[in-house]
């Protein structure tokens, strides 16, 4: 399992975090999976009102993340699923959105919470979605990931040298 060896984060005092979330729309299960995990990790937050933003697939999160960024938000949650085939389509979208958003964030300062699965198969990514029968929830992890980086950013306030 992919999940074997993640932290377990303890994150305090992010209640008036303004935290935004972007969701693909391919994969209505899957993606409705990912959105419900992210939902539930920020109420267990206690950030009530999030900013949810649809775009088309993954290839558009990087431009929404992005602008967002740019919004003052204090953290960006990009959700998205890729299913190989049968040409290279598959590479291209999982390295532009992959590359975009770690751009993004690099860019901005501003941690994005990647929730991208890349799979293989439709049964992947519903094993990752955090639906009943799941092993993984990748949209909670996405959030607790974006979120507890924004605090540990908060607490930093000078520069090393």
């Amino acid at each position: 399992m992919s999940g074997h060896g993640a932290p377990e984060l303890t994150i305090k005092n992010c209640a008036d975090l303004r935290v935004a979330v972007i969701a693909a729309q391919w994969h209505d299960q899957v993606m409705n999976g990912l959105l419900d995990g992210a939902h539930r990790a920020l109420k267990e937050l206690g950030i009530e009102e999030p900013t949810v933003l649809r775009v088309p697939g993954t290839f558009e999160l990087p431009v929404a993340a992005k602008h967002l960024a740019g919004r003052g938000y204090d953290a960006v949650v990009a959700l998205g699923v890729v299913i190989r085939g049968g040409t290279p389509h598959f590479d291209y979208v999982c390295e532009a959105a992959t590359m975009g958003l770690t751009q993004v964030a690099v860019d901005t300062g501003v941690p994005v919470g990647f929730g991208v699965l890349t799979c293989d198969n439709e049964q992947q990514a519903l094993d990752r979605a955090g639906l009943p029968d799941s092993a993984e929830d990748k949209g909670h992890e996405a959030v607790t990931a974006a979120v507890a980086t924004a605090v540990a950013l908060r607490g930093v306030s000078e520069p090393w040298r």
